[in-house]
């Protein structure tokens, strides 16, 4: 099976091309995301970039309503390949051809975070964050809460 979830925010813009073959024409957009590791390396926080590609409608979708620094998550499968480069050198290639795409955040916390800034922490450890979450203080025991790890 080749599925693969990411959730991140586009590094860039799309860059959308239109293919025409036949008298259809199809869109392909291709972006970057910039996915969280879910560790830190020497107290930094590290990400990895992963190319996806969309065509048709997901395609259009991610034209019309992507931009840089908006929070989605992409479903689809990784795609392999290779190429020869004008020197005649093998090019290895990696991406995620999307299958499904959706925001992943509100209008209101991706304004709220362009630019990748980070929101201000919470006044109160239990109040309600900006994304309709409620943070958890640390001195609460969340073992029976689901999706412990």
């Amino acid at each position: 099976m080749n599925k693969i979830i990411l959730m991140g925010r586009l590094t860039r813009d799309p860059e959308v091309r239109y293919s025409t073959s036949g008298d259809n024409q199809l869109a392909i957009a291709r972006y970057t995301l910039a996915v969280d590791r879910r560790f830190k390396r020497d107290g930094e926080q590290t990400a990895d970039f992963i190319r996806c590609v969309a065509f048709g409608r997901s395609g259009e979708f991610a034209e019309k309503y992507f931009h840089q620094g908006t929070k989605i998550v992409a479903e689809g499968r990784i795609q392999t390949g290779s190429y020869q480069d004008k020197d005649g050198k093998t090019v290895y290639t990696t991406e995620v051809v999307v299958e499904n795409q959706e925001f992943a955040e509100s209008k209101a916390a991706s304004d709220n975070n362009a630019g990748f800034a980070q929101a201000p922490a919470a006044s109160a450890p239990t109040a309600p964050a900006g994304d309709g979450f409620m943070n958890i203080p640390d001195n609460v025991d969340d073992s029976g809460l689901p999706f412990n790890f």
